[in-house]
């Protein structure tokens, strides 16, 4: 009798040959590249250093599309970026001590926004390993417990046989909703010693769905089609699980008001009649969700700034629906319903009833003219117009990438971003410096469509040196720079708490001939000119940079009234 695990794939002839005799001159470094392109990668982001030699002097034997960026942490978040767009696990080449610290703040980015990043980082000769003083250079007692606390899974590799495996395990691990970084470490003289290994042939490291429990869902679409007042949070699981349109159909199904979270921007069609776009920090929306009486919450953790600022308390019923374990009813009780967006909203709509309720396209209209007479009243009409002008100019479908800056702050409430997974922030974890290698990393990732990024002069600081990286592989990024003159919205908060601001101003160059001394185009604009300036420099191919000296002004909060 034959079972189904006694089954073994026999190699052909080929298969055999190429066994016997793989090609000569490979090591360690030919294992990880091999092992990358059977897993589907087609392009992995970096930064070289001397015990990582071996990965990169192996990419020149593989066909990987190398994209070199000059600061680790900026490759990180070009490869945070290409794994937004594509859904694909982007490799992060690394080397050992301070380049793979560097990356660290763009993997907690990478974690906090579901983002799935392979970073795989050299470590110094087996022979250190085990937490000794042998002084290795960028020696660290123990590399990986710097990176345990960030990422999804960590995974260390010993000898060269463990290479295709342990690649193949955290590519799963990253790909495994919800998405996320992980940590693959392979000591330099692994990496460095020729190998008699056969070539690693496709592998398939496909990730199990993450299926909702049956009862669960029949439980919240009864609670559903028979809530007097529901309404849907939509977060970014939605996006990334490319759940809008099964979003869609369940909001019309049950006429039920949908406001997305600033990570889920695009989730939910920005004009629609249900629609009460992201105006999250604002106390009139706030009021709205408490009132519901059934809240469905999908792919969110209700976190800070999806509950305006942890002010929000539901007073209904609330339906959870989150692919992280962790944050199930993490910060409120709920039917939590641990699945995969997409396979949960799709087993609701095989169940709910339709339930009809004219009044609910009143109740969102009247919300959002309520926030908008409560922005008019703040006479921020500069502020409005810059971020109109952006939105006019940016083409339908070219993504966009927006610093820690006070016009990001305004796009997370206000921007409509008109298709999905085409708006991203850094609002994960709040770092600076994302938005422009993060769009060099979707450029390269679709080199089809024009990439906006934005930032103020602060956070340009931390990623000017990518120009150089811009211009050398011809990205098509157009670099909007609103300079101030300072950390804006630092400068705000701390006159507002202590009556002046302290360490904000900084001194910094001229963008526009920094710009041109790297070959890339500068441009000084106006507000008025803002929207002619942006769009030619999105219809023109390569990288440009675009100035704008304006000081903006933030809305009024709302989660401090009373």
């Amino acid at each position: 009798m034959t079972h189904d695990h006694d089954l073994v794939l026999r190699p052909s002839a080929a298969q055999t040959e190429a066994a016997l005799n793989p090609p000569p001159g490979r090591n360690g470094g030919d294992l990880v590249v091999e092992t990358l392109s059977g897993l589907g990668a087609t392009t992995v982001f970096g930064l070289p250093g001397q015990h990582a030699l071996g990965m990169f002097d192996a990419l020149r034997r593989s066909s990987l599309q190398y994209v070199g960026l000059r600061v680790e942490n900026n490759a990180g978040f070009a490869a945070d970026a290409y794994g937004r767009i594509t859904g694909e696990a982007a490799p992060l080449l690394l080397s050992t001590g301070p380049g793979a610290l560097t990356s660290l703040a763009a993997l907690q980015e990478a974690a906090a926004a579901s983002a799935p990043v392979l970073a795989i980082s050299s470590q110094i000769p087996t022979a250190g390993l085990g937490g000794g003083r042998h002084g290795y250079l960028h020696e660290l007692p123990d590399q990986q417990a710097s990176f345990r606390g960030v990422v999804k899974s960590v995974h260390t590799v010993r000898t060269q046989s463990q290479i295709p495996s342990a690649l193949a395990a955290a590519w799963e691990s990253a790909l495994t909703a919800p998405h996320g970084p992980v940590w693959v470490e392979i000591p330099q003289d692994v990496l460095l010693a020729e190998t008699s290994l056969p070539m690693v042939t496709p592998m398939d490291a496909t990730p199990e769905d993450v299926v909702p429990r049956p009862e669960l869902t029949a439980l919240a679409a009864h609670l559903l089609s028979s809530a007097a007042r529901p309404a849907i949070i939509a977060g970014g699981g939605v996006v990334r699980a490319d759940a809008s349109g099964k979003l869609r159909r369940l909001a019309e199904r049950l006429n039920a008001p949908v406001v997305t979270t600033f990570g889920g921007k695009g989730a939910f069609p920005w004009n629609h009649p249900l629609s009460l776009q992201s105006w999250l920090e604002d106390r009139h929306t706030t009021d709205l969700l408490e009132d519901a009486d059934v809240l469905l919450v999908v792919g969110s953790g209700l976190g800070e700034l999806s509950s305006n600022y942890h002010t929000f308390k539901p007073r209904g019923r609330v339906i959870q629906i989150e692919a992280d374990l962790g944050k199930l009813e993490s910060n409120h009780p709920a039917l939590g319903i641990h699945a995969d967006a997409r396979l949960a909203l799709a087993a609701l709509l095989e169940t709910v009833d339709e339930r009809p309720d004219p009044t609910a396209p009143e109740r969102v209209r009247t919300l959002l003219a309520r926030v908008g007479e409560r922005i008019a009243a703040q006479e921020l009409t500069l502020e409005q117009d810059v971020l109109a002008s952006v939105r006019r100019a940016l083409p339908d479908g070219s993504p966009s990438f927006w610093d820690m800056t006070i016009l990001a702050y305004w796009a997370w409430s206000a921007f409509d971003p008109r298709r999905p997974n085409t708006m991203h922030s850094a609002q994960g974890a709040g770092g600076l410096g994302y938005g422009f290698p993060a769009a060099l990393g979707a450029a390269a990732a679709d080199p089809t469509r024009p990439v906006l990024a934005v930032s103020g002069d602060g956070g340009a600081l931390y990623s000017i040196a990518e120009l150089a990286t811009a211009k050398q592989y011809g990205l098509d990024v157009t670099w909007l720079i609103v300079d101030d003159g300072g950390y804006g919205i630092l400068r705000e908060y701390m006159t507002d708490a202590f009556g002046q601001a302290t360490a904000t101003e900084l001194a910094r160059p001229d963008y526009v001939a920094l710009a041109e001394s790297f070959g890339v185009p500068g441009i000084r604009t106006t507000p008025g000119t803002l929207e002619a300036d942006l769009s030619k420099a999105l219809a023109t191919p390569g990288p440009t940079v675009v100035l704008l000296p304006a000081v903006l002004r933030m809305f009024a909060p709302t989660h401090l009234d009373g």
